[in-house]
């Protein structure tokens, strides 16, 4: 055989020895690769699975980058994430993280404040933390814009020190580049003469004019509801800084959400002005910027007085023996529970439910919801603002389960650590005021629910008995009201369902059964 032969023998076993090693290394890495895909693509900031997401997902900017005109090194833009399904702009809290650090997947972030509580934003990136663009304190931060900069490798964090949101892409409008709206000097000086010379417009500009400011500037502005076209800028070429606002004493504009609710776009009112005492001085009042959670609360509360047709039914419920019941039972845990009369509260709700299933109903618009398990929303009172943790298939469940469960979520709930699922949903909820010495009081329904149940205190009455002699006797009452949505729940269903729950309260042996 010839050498020549002999060379390309060799050189076609070597292409074949190749290309199966190739196929044994390729095939259980795609195999990898597509039993993680879905994962991948739902929570990695990578830049393909950014750009495909920003076309799926129209709340994510489109205009996302990596590779800025100041060439930076590569690296991977994280974005303002969407905790709960409701949530479209948040607060930023505390960093757990600081330029430098290490990031593995699992470590939390950054704490966000959503629409409903403060919670920990776990990053499912690795890399070393380069930048953080929005600082601790920023409000009314939009889902998908950049919040922090990640880089693979720790040599090049240096490298994004001047890294900024324009860089990120994530720049807001009234931030244009500023090459964009230069102008002469000489024109800029007499409009700005012009200006200081005439009383500042409350109107903002037109569409056709925009203003120069920074991204601080611009936030707190909008913090401190005034109108930035007022400001006069002292910036580079007019551009209005933080400093500028923090000086400014004009008047400040309407609020925007004065006509329009921010998370409904309902028409609401506008609030009245807030009343000041005449020569006022800085320790006269204090004024409390709203929370993100708080401003929630305001507008659902506000839409559900306005838009749901509440109605009021008012029931006496004698407690002696659920009083007696829950100490027997108390007594005989050996310290493994500690049963309230909340437990029992929501117990009685759940059976009362299943046996008048009609109120555990939702309004939908074109049909009403009924819901097959009694899913009950406890309202817990956090330093934030109102939350209502859920006791799923509270019907199934016994008393004991039911107190540990509530107990162990209100106290998540108060140090903001509760997932979404665990208040989000619902389908009945209970209020309960008695352990301040409230006796009566309606609550609010919290939509798309249709009732919500008032608890007051127990208190000692005299009521009418013919065992006695006197013919009367001292009993331990609680008043109960249940709120109901008159589009679902009609007043004689009201009625039926109040009837069972002091059945069931004033009888608690059956709920064992």
């Amino acid at each position: 055989m010839s050498f020549a032969r002999r060379q390309l023998f060799r050189a076609s076993a070597s292409i074949r020895t190749t290309t199966r090693s190739t196929s044994t290394r390729v095939t259980p890495l795609l195999a990898h690769q597509a039993s993680n895909g879905a994962r991948t693509f739902s929570s990695s900031s990578n830049v393909k699975f950014v750009a495909l997401r920003s076309l799926l997902n129209p709340a994510a900017p489109s205009n996302v980058k990596f590779y800025s005109s100041k060439s930076f090194p590569e690296h991977n833009v994280i974005a303002m994430p969407a905790l709960s399904p409701t949530m479209t702009q948040g607060g930023i809290g505390v960093w757990q993280k600081k330029v430098g650090d290490e990031v593995v997947p699992g470590d939390v972030l950054v704490e966000i404040e959503t629409d409903k509580a403060q919670m920990d934003f776990e990053c499912q990136e690795e890399g070393f933390l380069a930048k953080i663009l929005v600082d601790t304190g920023a409000k009314d931060y939009a889902v998908g814009k950049p919040i922090a900069v990640l880089v693979e490798d720790e040599n090049d964090v240096a490298a994004f020190e001047n890294f900024t949101l324009e860089d990120a892409g994530g720049a807001p409008a009234a931030a244009a580049p500023a090459a964009a709206e230069e102008k002469p000097a000489a024109e800029e000086k007499p409009a700005a003469q012009e200006s200081s010379s005439k009383p500042a417009s409350s109107s903002a500009p037109s569409d056709g004019d925009r203003v120069k400011a920074s991204p601080l500037a611009q936030k707190t502005a909008n913090e401190r509801n005034i109108d930035i076209s007022q400001i006069q800028g002292t910036g580079p070429g007019g551009r209005i800084v933080k400093e500028d606002v923090d000086n400014f004493k004009g008047t400040t504009a309407p609020a925007a959400s004065a006509s329009t609710s921010t998370s409904t776009g309902i028409p609401a009112a506008a609030p009245p002005a807030a009343y000041a005492p005449q020569s006022a001085t800085g320790d006269a009042f204090t004024d409390t910027p709203t929370s993100n959670m708080r401003r929630v609360i305001a507008s659902r509360l506000t839409e559900s007085k306005q838009q749901v047709p509440h109605y009021y039914v008012t029931v006496d419920i004698n407690m002696d023996k659920v009083s007696k019941l829950r100490e027997v039972l108390n007594k005989a845990a050996d310290g493994k529970y500690k049963l309230s009369v909340n437990d029992f509260i929501i117990k009685a709700s759940a059976l009362s439910l299943k046996k008048v299933p009609e109120v555990n109903s939702a309004w939908q618009g074109d049909f009403i919801r009924q819901y097959n398990t009694a899913d009950i929303s406890v309202a817990v009172a956090t330093p934030n603002g109102l939350i209502t943790p859920i006791v799923t298939g509270a019907e199934k469940r016994g008393l004991s389960d039911i107190s540990s469960s509530v107990k162990d979520m209100a106290t998540r709930a108060r140090n903001g650590k509760l997932a979404p699922h665990e208040y989000q949903g619902g389908s009945f909820s209970i209020s309960n005021l008695g352990m301040f010495g409230v006796k009566h009081f309606t609550a609010i329904i919290n939509p798309p629910q249709s009732c919500i149940l008032a608890i007051g205190g127990t208190q000692q009455k005299l009521v009418p008995d013919e065992t006695k002699e006197n013919g009367f006797a001292v009993r331990n009452t609680m008043e109960v009201t249940l709120s109901s949505d008159h589009r679902v729940v009609d007043g004689a269903v009201a009625a039926t369902w109040l009837q069972s729950f002091k059945e069931y309260m004033e009888n608690p042996l059956k709920m064992m059964l």
